[in-house]
């Protein structure tokens, strides 16, 4: 499918403030669209400018073509989902999906059918003459879904839309609203700063920092090829460590990891010369935990030469989430005497005893195969 919102150099500034800094994006139609990043980075300053409700200070906005830069909120084809549901308390839910298309004029038997279809399309049915504090936070949210999709805008906008409900609920919505986007086609963008509702809803996602673009890929490549170190901490959980290339082929690479007293196999190039510094990103469930003995020797890892990828630590902590089990290791100082950096790593339960392999204070190895980690310049 083909562009359907284009943000052309876009910069907001709040007097001495800049908060988004010449951002440049596009959205596809039909995608579901995540805007990532920390508190402060943007976002919502982003989404607000597509809206409506702040005009750029510098750029243009384009949906389908046409530049609504300075359009009314009311005169472009999107519609809003705020994170406090924003439901009429004094209307029944029928009358809070039917009110866009009263003011719009749609003639009431109109209105009825196309709020009662959306009702069903959000699992209300039955629920139109309920009153909104008869219902829970996550079917005031639903409401608030059937009410923006009902006017039927080629754009729906979502501010921090589940932030508000619990973990559990919150779960339950995600699919939920995966399911309505992919039935009604319409293009989603939604502002969030939950890593794991980005990954799970959207298409493609962009990361945000301090009012720039830092990466804009699909949930999958953010995760697996994170463009920086901050992206990589950002989404997800990530052990880095610093490096440089001992050696370089175009089949495989040499890195001294300096902080861990040992050196990594990558089974690729870097595409660099000895004198960039590098930074390792491993991804916490890709490390591997073994026991180790007073007189054991390091294992071999998959797809590595003996004496690489593998470290000597102990257990400090651990912590145990029912479907995985965090570690926490410090690893042998590369100097006699010193203490090593810590590593997290991540192991599922795969049975109900997995969690009694290991034991706090136990000497460990760590080791990772030769695909496992990814090098990043910055």
């Amino acid at each position: 499918m083909g562009t359907i919102i284009e943000f052309r150099n876009i910069t907001k500034r709040f007097g001495p403030v800049v908060a988004v800094d010449d951002v440049s994006l596009t959205i596809n139609e039909g995608e579901f669209f995540a805007l990532l990043g920390p508190s402060g980075c943007g976002k919502t300053t982003l989404l607000r400018m597509l809206a409506g409700f702040e005009l750029p200070t510098r750029g243009q906005i384009f949906i389908d073509g046409k530049d609504i830069s300075r359009a009314p909120p009311n005169r472009r084809p999107v519609n809003m989902v705020f994170q406090s549901y924003a439901v009429f308390p004094h209307l029944s839910v029928l009358k809070n999906i039917e009110y866009g298309l009263r003011m719009d004029g749609v003639p009431a038997a109109e209105r009825r059918a196309r709020a009662e279809a959306a009702l069903s399309l959000v699992q209300l049915e039955g629920y139109g003459e309920r009153m909104p504090d008869q219902l829970s936070g996550g079917q005031r949210q639903r409401v608030a879904l059937a009410r923006a999709v009902v006017k039927r805008p080629r754009v729906l906008l979502l501010d921090e839309p589940l932030s508000a409900l619990d973990a559990k609920l919150r779960e339950e919505l995600r699919f939920e609203m995966s399911a309505l986007q992919d039935k009604l086609g319409i293009t989603f963008v939604m502002v969030t700063h939950d890593q794991d509702e980005a990954l799970v809803l959207a298409t493609r996602c962009a990361v945000m920092n301090k009012g720039s673009l830092m990466q804009v890929a699909t949930p999958a490549d953010l995760y697996e090829f994170p463009a920086s170190r901050l992206v990589a901490d950002f989404i997800g959980s990530v052990n880095l460590f610093a490096g440089n290339v001992r050696s370089e082929e175009a089949n495989h690479a040499i890195i001294d990891l300096p902080e861990l007293g040992i050196s990594a196999w990558l089974d690729h190039g870097t595409g660099t010369s000895e004198t960039v510094q590098l930074w390792l990103a491993l991804r916490p469930e890709k490390v591997e935990l073994m026991k180790r003995g007073t007189t054991d020797r390091p294992p071999v890892m998959e797809g590595t030469p003996p004496g690489y990828n593998v470290a000597a630590g102990t257990i400090l902590d651990i912590a145990y989430l029912g479907s995985e089990s965090v570690y926490d290791i410090r690893l042998d100082g590369p100097e006699t005497g010193k203490e090593g950096k810590r590593i997290r790593v991540i192991r599922p339960n795969l049975t109900r005893w997995d969690q009694e392999d290991f034991t706090w204070d136990e000497p460990v190895w760590i080791g990772w195969h030769a695909e496992a980690a990814h090098i990043l310049q910055q």
